[in-house]
């Protein structure tokens, strides 16, 4: 639970860090890749418009900051 704290976390803070104008499958591949390194498991991640009401974190922004990842555990 440690590591999956910290690497939300440093998602987290590194969300605005991430290139604004990334495709979003290329960002959402980034993040999974860092959270299966990270031994994280039992989680999705989902492309949304920016604002959009959904139920998790944003752990990352693409497409010029129209769109958001959201993190969902479950």
């Amino acid at each position: 639970m440690k590591k999956f704290m910290l690497a939300i976390g440093l998602l987290s803070l590194a969300g605005g860090a991430f290139a604004a104008g990334k495709p979003c499958e290329e960002l959402k591949a980034e993040i999974a890749a860092k959270l299966d390194a990270k031994g994280v498991s039992g989680y999705s991640l989902e492309v949304v418009d920016k604002g959009a009401a959904a139920d998790g974190k944003v752990v990352g922004t693409c497409e010029g900051g129209a769109k958001e990842i959201v993190y969902k555990r479950g």
